[in-house]
């Protein structure tokens, strides 16, 4: 592979290119008019502008995407995470195009990316996954026959996304009808598609995801769990790894489980399955991801995998025992957190010029950012700004390393998360690692009757 066009923008972007650079690859940015003076555009070997700020006009589009690709000639396309990543039609393209696309073909795409299809594979495969409908709801009547089955409280959840949209909990038949409809709704404007299933809802769940390699040859392998409980509004704000609650044994039974399972869809490259886990320690399957995640640095941190680098080896046909050791060790303790451009308390959006901007440094810290002094955070995309990893030999020491590095961590001229991650790391509950999903509604409480009483 001698060149390959990054399909994304921001840290991920970055993140990409310099992986290329490490392996002697030519790397392609793309840009919108709006990240016409970003990193990523600055330290690609070529840069295309294809079109507006509006994602939709640009990052989004595909026609767009792929005449840069053929411009540039190059060799395949790595879509990063969210955008076009996990666009199966767009995976399609690229392979008619004659562009390696780096990430699974798109019939596995499409098949893990519906989640009901996904949830019923997984099914097949003896993968444990939570009670609920057969297949997508066609009715309310229907979800009301599924919901008496399973058994209130019930999550209606949008069979093509994610991220806490179309996504609705119901505790009793008086709610569904009106929940039903809210939820096909959202799911409609967010995804162009309002199918919905539904699911038994685990009150107190700890959300844990498995992070999967997959070769050209019929091989996958799991590289370990990670954490990611910590979330306001399905939105995860921290990420550990590994889990305190996977036991070594746990962590052998779910590689030989993913393994077969995946194996069996022919799945490749990198992915994570994604589990929520109830209060006697059962894992149920909830979805995958078909594409790096956002918080794949505390893998790397642990293991010393370079994941990036993986994708690229397993799209140019390595075998995964060339890419990974066969026996993969984990090390220490690694935690991110997910630096965004927004209020922290208000959580409202921040975007504006960055008037100063230092990033800490040090043992065991890691930054992956795109932004800079006097650069410009613009008001059409993500707030991530900023990915700020940490490891250490124990949960102590990492979490000691953080609160240092947040204190050191400087960026004015915009709001940003990082008060709000200080004062999580504060937390008794959270630092005896005692939390969930429902953790931070916890937390806002704790917060706000403290200051009552003050």
């Amino acid at each position: 592979m001698r060149k390959v066009l990054i399909a994304n923008r921001g840290e991920i972007a970055l993140r990409v290119i310099c992986a290329c650079k490490e392996m002697g690859i030519r790397t392609v940015a793309i840009y919108s008019e709006a990240d016409r003076h970003s990193l990523h555009v600055r330290f690609a070997d070529e840069a295309i502008c294809i079109g507006p700020p509006r994602s939709a006009e640009s990052y989004l589009n595909v026609p767009a995407v792929i005449s840069a690709a053929e411009i540039a000639d190059v060799d395949a396309i790595h879509p990063g995470y969210g955008l076009l990543s996990e666009n199966a039609n767009f995976a399609e393209v690229c392979r008619a195009s004659n562009i390696k696309f780096i990430g699974p073909p798109p019939e596995v795409t499409r098949l893990m990316g519906e989640k009901e299809k996904a949830r019923q594979a997984m099914k097949r495969a003896k993968v444990p996954i939570l009670p609920g409908s057969e297949g997508v709801i066609q009715s309310e009547g229907e979800a009301l026959e599924w919901a008496r089955t399973v058994g209130y409280p019930v999550i209606l959840k949008a069979s093509a996304g994610g991220g806490g949209r179309g996504m609705r909990v119901v505790r009793s038949a008086d709610e569904l009808p009106g929940l039903f409809q809210a939820a096909q709704t959202e799911a409609a404007n967010a995804f162009g598609n309002g199918d919905l299933y539904m699911e038994k809802f685990i009150e107190r769940p700890r959300h844990i995801e498995f992070q999967i390699l997959a070769d050209q040859h019929g091989t996958v392998m799991s590289v370990g769990e990670r954490e990611c409980s910590i979330q306001r509004r399905h939105q995860k704000l921290i990420e550990e790894a590994p889990s305190l609650q996977v036991t070594p044994a746990l962590r052998e039974q779910m590689a030989k489980t993913l393994k077969r399972s995946l194996e069996a869809v022919g799945y490749q490259n990198a992915g994570t399955v994604e589990f929520l886990m109830d209060e006697d320690g059962k894992l149920y399957f909830i979805e995958m991801n078909t594409r790096i995640q956002v918080e794949h640095p505390v893998t790397e941190m642990i293991t010393g995998i370079d994941l990036v680098k993986s994708q690229l080896k397993i799209a140019m046909g390595e075998k995964l025992s060339s890419v990974v050791p066969d026996i993969v060790a984990i090390d220490g303790h690694a935690i991110e957190c997910r630096i965004n451009a927004e209020h922290p308390e208000k959580f409202t959006p921040s975007a504006g010029r960055i008037t100063a901007f230092n990033v800490p440094g040090g043992n065991g810290v890691r930054v992956d950012t795109a932004q800079y002094a006097e650069g410009v955070v613009p008001p059409y995309y993500d707030s991530l700004i900023a990915k700020l990893i940490v490891h250490g030999a124990s949960r102590e020491e990492a979490m000691a390393r953080m609160q240092r590095a947040l204190e050191m961590f400087i960026v004015e001229g915009i709001h940003t998360s990082i008060p709000l991650h200080q004062r999580i790391f504060r937390d008794e509950e959270f630092r005896r690692g005692q939390f969930d999903t429902k953790f931070m509604e916890r937390f806002f409480e704790r917060e706000k009757a403290r200051r009552e009483q003050a």
